[in-house]
């Protein structure tokens, strides 16, 4: 596979993860991360707008610099399938970016942008390696709980190094290392069929009117800002209006219930969806080569779900910006939810990357 020269370590360089609803860019010079941004972007529309989200972004983000790309977005479908995406949001990523573009390539390092699509097997969502493949520079064995807006990425760490058994989506999917739920895009009807309300077990409505943002706006949990997407019903993101479109799930309106009836509904569903995690976790915490020490790194948006996980499991837990700490010079505020940014540009400016890795 051939190789980019990743960027050095004392020049200004720019982590990028180009995802399918969010941009997330960090900015790291000597060695540390200087400021990081979330925004969101409906990739689904085509290119054109990622145009228009570059354009909303920091200066810092529009200037000239070395540039670590890893994505998700090439799942959209405004792909013809993932090859397509990778080529062409790798294509994107070279003539947008001023300056030099690697694209992130999983255990392989890194590639030019020209030879990202006969490598998409390996760049394709290949962003929860780069933030294995840091964290495990810091922390010898874990498990990575990388909870986001739309899926949850569970790596075991061991020896340092990334050790997921799968490595694509479908791979992940089946070894529970990849869960797709999250704590912003995640329809209620994803975690449930049925629910507790009024002393009866009631079925669901077979729609998508509301997500897990607004279970966790109910139950006070949602960090600010992380919800940047339209709401079910394109209406507003008020506890009044996330507890009408909770209502309209199990076919009620608002007014038929308390504040603390829908907040009880909400933690219904908040609970499902942590059997999820607890499941997948279970499973791979049950491998030989994670030790009982093993500690769960808390990283992402819904970074509170993996602390109510790790407490769970009886495990000790690890923030993702603790971990990091020392690598962080800015705001910590959005540094956990802009991960595989943050991880891909610290990865891109250390010269010892990829031979660390595996």
């Amino acid at each position: 596979m051939p190789a980019a020269h990743p960027p050095s370590r004392h020049a200004k360089t720019i982590g990028w993860d180009l995802g399918g609803v969010h941009v997330k860019a960090a900015l790291v010079e000597d060695g540390l991360v200087r400021a990081v941004v979330q925004a969101p972007c409906p990739l689904w529309r085509g290119l054109s707008a990622l145009d228009a989200t570059l354009s909303g972004l920091p200066g810092w983000a529009r200037g000239e610099a070395h540039h670590a790309v890893t994505m998700t977005g090439e799942l959209t479908d405004c792909f013809a399938d993932r090859a397509d995406g990778v080529a062409r949001l790798a294509g994107w990523a070279a003539g947008h970016l001023p300056g030099a573009v690697a694209i992130y390539a999983g255990r392989a390092g890194f590639v030019a942008p020209a030879d990202a699509g006969e490598n998409a097997a390996a760049v394709a969502s290949a962003n929860w390696h780069a933030t294995a493949a840091l964290l495990g520079r810091h922390v010898a064995e874990a498990l990575l709980v990388d909870v986001g807006s739309t899926t949850a990425d569970l790596i075991p760490i061991v020896a340092g190094l990334p050790a997921a058994v799968g490595y694509g989506d479908a791979e992940r999917l089946e070894t529970g290392e990849l869960v797709y739920t999250g704590v912003v895009r995640t329809p209620l009807l994803a975690l449930a069929g049925h629910a507790p309300f009024a002393g009866r077990r009631t079925a669901l409505m077979s729609e998508t009117f509301a997500h897990a943002a607004d279970l966790y706006r109910l139950t006070g949990d949602l960090p600010e800002g992380a919800d940047q997407q339209p709401s079910g019903d394109g209406k507003g993101k008020s506890t009044a209006e996330s507890e009408a479109r909770l209502a309209r799930m199990i076919g009620r309106d608002r007014g038929e219930g308390t504040a603390a009836a829908w907040r009880a509904l909400a933690e219904h569903f908040a609970e499902a969806q942590l059997r999820l995690l607890h499941d997948a976790a279970a499973t791979l915490l049950s491998r030989a080569d994670l030790p009982a020490r093993a500690p769960l790194i808390a990283c992402g948006a819904g970074a509170f779900l993996a602390a109510r996980l790790a407490a769970r499991l009886g495990r000790p837990c690890l923030a993702f910006t603790d971990v990091l700490a020392a690598r962080i010079a800015g705001s910590q505020d959005r540094a956990s939810t802009c991960g595989p940014a943050l991880a891909v540009g610290l990865l891109a400016a250390d010269p010892g990357f990829p031979e660390r890795d595996r």
